[in-house]
């Protein structure tokens, strides 16, 4: 019963153990075993939580919340666990064995909501890379295609979930690090409003105002149960997001109503349009929203070829990326040096370390004005925004990788990740799902944006289009 409780969703999991059907140590011990026999293959988690998780799983206090005894997968950047390797994809805090204290607040939630921490997941040094190729740690594959990436940041968790080793991952998003797995891994990834949850007690805000903490899930009804648990002000945020009318567990199969839906192909700021596969997904998606019965055309907020507010988010994110390495020189008493780190990682810092501080408030202003350009299309009447979630499929290993050239890497990545940053820069929620696949057999993500704090109707229409085109059954090849 436990090897067959991992096909199923983390809340079906979760209703076996209430029924008494499957034991949480079962199903420990189920993940695990799974994990050990498909990671050699896949490099998805990098630092195994066997015993203690073994020992969480057996406790009679173990936290009765919404997804007791499910195992779980955090993602070694942003997200802390106490007592646990932390090392970011760094090879610097590989080396000097960085481990953590205490308990994020997210993690905090993450265990009140009955999760057991099995591992952590690979990611790109400094989460800075729509490709999870680090140095520190190898590449992690995809399981659609061995010798494509799954994307990144958050690239272990979603190969993860996407071969069933966990049936939700923990992942965040600075500029599409949640939604780039999930498209290149055929599962569902939310990046939630901004604020919608805590980046305490370390941050109020990260990367700027860019970070969103979330998971990667196989289904919209987990998507919404996590949100739910792990939702809501801390004490001493800077603002939180404005609650929801009712639990974001009661969209799931709530009626979305007739909804004008704007659609968009061509690339944010750019005259080509995204691959030919990534647009027959937009092209074969509007056609279903329409046969639902909702309002569909090719509409988009003309702040998608605002050339200052696009480019805002690169200069904000490299400023944050010098921040971050004087951080953790701070934090550890050692200086890091060209040598601690990739070459893209390297040269992101170097050109942060020279942008002033009038030019960072500058570029704060220009996506400020982004983001009110973008919510304008919204506020306009328009209810969903409909784009590929990728510019293009999943790429080979080592394409997106940061090798010796870091600015030819930077150039592919602006094709690759167009359609996600600008909503990292306005705070808006959105959520990739597994709707198509190439002719390949590769998933090909796509991306639905709603209004501020609107997660409701994102939810809405993500669980009816589950309905009518599911994907929970398809699975990569081998796995």
């Amino acid at each position: 019963m436990s090897e067959a409780a991992l096909e199923l969703d983390a809340t079906g999991q979760a209703d076996l153990v209430r029924r008494g059907e499957v034991t949480p140590a079962e199903l420990v011990d189920a993940s695990t075993a799974r994990i050990e026999r498909l990671n050699p293959r896949l490099n998805a988690v990098i630092h195994r939580l066997y015993d203690k998780a073994r020992a969480q799983a057996s406790r009679t206090d173990l936290p009765d919340g919404p997804f007791r005894g499910v195992p779980f997968l955090v993602k070694d950047v942003v997200c802390h666990t106490a007592g646990d390797p932390y090392h970011c994809g760094m090879r610097f805090l590989r080396d000097l064995g960085w481990r953590e204290k205490t308990d994020t607040i997210l993690a905090e939630r993450f265990r009140a909501a009955g999760f057991v921490f099995v591992g952590k997941t690979n990611t790109p040094e400094m989460a800075f890379a729509p490709t999870t190729e680090p140095l520190a740690y190898g590449p992690t594959r995809n399981p659609w295609d061995l010798e494509r990436s799954p994307a990144g940041s958050s690239g272990g968790a979603g190969a993860a979930v996407a071969a069933r080793m966990v049936a939700v991952a923990h992942g965040n998003d600075m500029g599409g690090s949640i939604r780039a797995p999930a498209s290149a891994c055929g599962v569902v990834g939310l990046k939630p409003t901004r604020g919608r949850s805590s980046l305490g007690p370390d941050f109020g805000d990260h990367w700027w105002q860019l970070t969103h903490e979330h998971v990667l899930t196989r289904s919209v009804r987990d998507t919404a149960g996590v949100l739910d648990a792990i939702s809501g002000m801390a004490p001493g945020d800077p603002y939180t997001a404005p609650p929801p009318s009712r639990p974001f567990t009661e969209e799931v199969g709530r009626p979305p109503g007739k909804l004008r839906i704007g659609f968009r192909v061509r690339l944010p700021g750019r005259e080509d349009e995204a691959h030919p596969d990534c647009v027959a997904a937009v092209d074969a998606t509007a056609r279903l929203l329409e046969s639902l019965g909702h309002h569909v055309e090719a509409s988009s907020p003309q702040a998608l070829d605002d050339p200052a507010g696009l480019g805002a988010g690169g200069v904000l994110s490299l400023v944050s990326v010098a921040r971050e390495l004087d951080r953790w020189r701070d934090r550890t008493g050692k200086e890091i040096g060209q040598a601690d780190l990739e070459t893209t990682t390297w040269a992101a810092a170097e050109i942060g370390r020279g942008v002033s501080g009038a030019d960072f408030m500058r570029a704060s202003d220009q996506a400020n004005r982004l983001s009110r350009g973008l919510a304008s299309w919204w506020a306009d009447g328009f209810d969903v925004l409909l784009t590929p979630t990728l510019g293009d499929p999943p790429a080979p290993l080592g394409w997106l990788a940061a090798g010796d050239e870091p600015f030819v890497s930077l150039d592919r990545w602006g094709r690759f990740l167009p359609f996600t940053m600008p909503f990292n820069l306005s705070g808006q929620p959105a959520i990739s799902l597994p709707l198509c696949w190439s002719d390949s057999g590769l998933p090909i993500g796509v991306q639905l944006v709603a209004a501020y704090a609107r997660e409701d109707i994102l939810l809405r229409l993500a669980a009816q289009l589950e309905e009518a085109r599911p994907w929970r059954d398809r699975r990569p090849p081998g796995f």
